[in-house]
């Protein structure tokens, strides 16, 4: 068995454990595992928990779009089967990530709902419950309820990753890093390396994060849809360093073990555009759009359009941001922070941006709450404002070159044009090529 590393929790010195989000959400790519509806697996109701919980499509050669009309079927026969409840209220959470399509998690809601009520100490439900809650980004619901799913079994590592979670997206590091710590020191798995890897990549150690999200590959080989998801995981940590070429390897090895993944597609595109492949990058994005229409594929494709000078094509992407937000926000998906970057990025409606920023932080106090609040803030001319919350969003040591060009331009704004340009430097030095939108505005301003 691979043997977890370098986990050190002290005062002085860590290596700590964060998030990556392995049960999905909406604004985390995964790809349609059928197109047709086969006869479901023969599998036991808790072997498909089982699977479902890992947040991936199994290796097995039933669908989960088969698996789901079979688990429907069975309980239209016995609608009180508590086991199938939970493998169903799991198996649309799956389908949710495979399509895009926010009303499987209502559906899921519904069915794990009806599997506590007939047994209120449901583990299953409970912990996938907790998943669902973090796959709409209701972090503090998220909490509550992998901190109940832990009371009912304190053994069950999962448990300790939706606190920690939910703990990350709080802004409560200290605390879900001891979350972290002790799922990994339970259960050495893909789970626990990759959020290790993460942690890593928070704090700055670069090198040490590829090498365990390395490990994390290691674990996922065979498991077609994790071993991609491992491969694009690994590929971020490059582009955040500038690795280009390294990035594109290993999302061409994604789309090896799991073709036309839309992660790995929407990844590689970004590798396209940065050498200057923008027709390439176009059509790849468009391909993951295709499969999956989720806010960043389809705004990225705006952006690509953009950089491209069409538009008007540009625009028509935009416009479904806002549709696609109302489908989400009908199914119980909280996309406050997201829509806001989006917004800010845009400059569309600035003061509504900030008042809608503000929201998100207070519901995500984390660094990525601070960037988005500190960046709506600066669009909207509030500099003096943004500044606390620029210098709060690189508390971690975060080697983020987004984050940098936002302080950049928070500075800029308020005059200090010598720590302005320290600071697009440092963005283009960690990655030239960080966004397709903002890239050229810092060499520009670098200059």
């Amino acid at each position: 068995m691979l043997k977890h590393k370098r986990l050190i929790f002290g005062a002085t010195a860590a290596v700590l454990t964060a998030v990556t989000l392995l049960f999905g959400g909406v604004f985390r790519g995964s790809s349609s595992s059928a197109t047709t509806a086969p006869a479901a697996a023969p599998a036991s109701a808790a072997a498909l928990s089982a699977q479902f919980a890992t947040g991936f499509s199994g290796p097995t050669a039933h669908t989960t779009q088969g698996i789901v009309a079979g688990l429907q079927a069975a309980l239209r026969k016995n609608p009180d089967n508590v086991g199938k409840l939970d493998a169903l209220g799991l198996a649309y959470q799956q389908r949710a990530r495979e399509t895009g399509d926010p009303t499987y998690y209502t559906k899921s809601q519904e069915v794990l709902d009806h599997a506590l009520a007939l047994v209120p100490k449901d583990l299953i439900a409970t912990s996938g419950l907790g998943s669902l809650a973090l796959s709409r980004h209701k972090f503090a619901e998220a909490l509550v309820l992998g901190r109940r799913a832990h009371s009912l079994s304190p053994t069950t590592a999962r448990n300790y990753g939706v606190i920690g979670d939910a703990l990350i997206e709080l802004g409560r590091y200290h605390a879900a890093f001891v979350a972290y710590d002790r799922m990994a020191t339970m259960q050495p798995s893909l789970s626990s390396y990759s959020r290790v890897a993460h942690a890593l990549d928070l704090l700055g150690h670069t090198k040490l994060a590829i090498s365990d999200m390395k490990l994390a590959v290691d674990a996922s080989l065979g498991q077609a849809e994790a071993e991609a998801w491992s491969h694009v995981q690994l590929g971020k940590i490059y582009w955040e360093i500038g690795r280009v070429a390294s990035t594109g390897a290993e999302d061409r090895a994604a789309l090896r073990a799991y073709p036309r993944y839309p992660l790995a597609l929407d990844a590689l595109a970004r590798v396209q555009a940065a050498q200057s492949h923008l027709q390439a990058a176009l059509t790849t994005e468009g391909d993951a759009v295709n499969r999956i229409p989720l806010p960043q594929y389809v705004s990225f494709l705006g952006d690509l359009y953009r950089a491209t000078g069409h538009k008007a094509a540009a625009g028509k992407q935009y416009g479904l941001i806002a549709v696609i937000d109302k489908l989400l926000t009908a199914n119980g998906v909280n996309s406050d922070l997201e829509i806001s970057v989006f917004d800010s990025d845009h400059h569309i409606a600035p003061t509504a941006t900030v008042a809608l920023a503000y929201k998100a932080f207070h519901e995500r106090p984390s660094i990525d709450g601070d960037d988005a609040l500190s960046w709506a803030l600066t669009r909207d001319g509030q500099c003096a404002a943004a500044l606390p919350h620029a210098d709060h969003a690189l508390r971690l040591g975060t080697k983020d070159a987004l984050k940098f060009f936002h302080r950049g331009m928070t500075e800029r704004c308020l005059g200090a044009d010598a720590a302005a340009r320290h600071d697009f430097e440092h963005a283009l030095a960690l990655n030239p090529h960080f966004s397709v939108l903002w890239s050229p505005v810092a060499k520009r301003l670098a200059r």
